[in-house]
């Protein structure tokens, strides 16, 4: 993620952000990641705002990578005992076998669509053989600016899933649903797992 007017609402409302977000962490989606990784697996939660899932992550025991481009998102996450942050995107990861997940959480659909095929090869190429994927985003088409700027990019079920299994993974788990975000407009969404082929 690298468009100005974004990150500056991050850095912004990152406060506002923590309090809305703190609980996601806590649901069925990170109980099922956890649970599909090795003991003290390695981990990266890229685009990671305010942390809560990485620290999840350390507390369950795993070594937590927590990457975000917003340095005030950055401070948030470092209080996370456990957690190890850098300032950093999708475009900084050229790992190859690093990782046995990645949890990109509501982050990637801030980039251009036209990124996105790149952005999950080299989401691939990062995870060890059999790594699990965690990807959420909105659902729709096109690019546009929400009521408070941010930049979408917004990609159909059936165009995503061909997309995840064009670039190498195999989606073993996901739900759709709706909810309000940080600008209080109500969304559709998907969450979903995909290992890595």
């Amino acid at each position: 993620m690298s468009d100005r007017e974004t990150l500056q609402v991050y850095a912004d409302k990152a406060a506002e952000y923590a309090r809305m977000t703190i609980k996601e962490a806590a649901g069925p989606s990170m109980q099922r990641f956890v649970a599909n990784m090795p003991d003290g697996g390695t981990v990266l939660d890229i685009g990671c705002g305010p942390g809560f899932a990485a620290a999840a992550m350390a507390q369950a025991g795993l070594v937590a990578h927590a990457w975000d481009p917003v340095p005030e998102m950055l401070d948030i996450a470092r209080s996370h005992a456990g957690v190890t942050v850098r300032q950093a995107s999708y475009g900084d990861l050229t790992e190859t076998a690093a990782y046995d997940g990645i949890w990109a959480n509501f982050s990637m659909l801030h980039t251009p669509l036209g990124k996105w095929p790149d952005q999950f090869t080299a989401i691939r190429a990062a995870l060890k053989p059999g790594g699990l994927f965690h990807f959420g985003t909105k659902l729709g088409t096109g690019e546009s600016r929400d009521r408070i700027g941010r930049l979408y990019s917004y990609m159909t079920e059936d165009a995503l899933t061909d997309l995840l299994t064009h670039t190498g993974f195999d989606i073993e788990y996901s739900h759709t649903g709706e909810e309000a975000g940080l600008s209080g407009e109500v969304a559709p969404f998907i969450v979903l797992q995909a290992a890595r082929a």
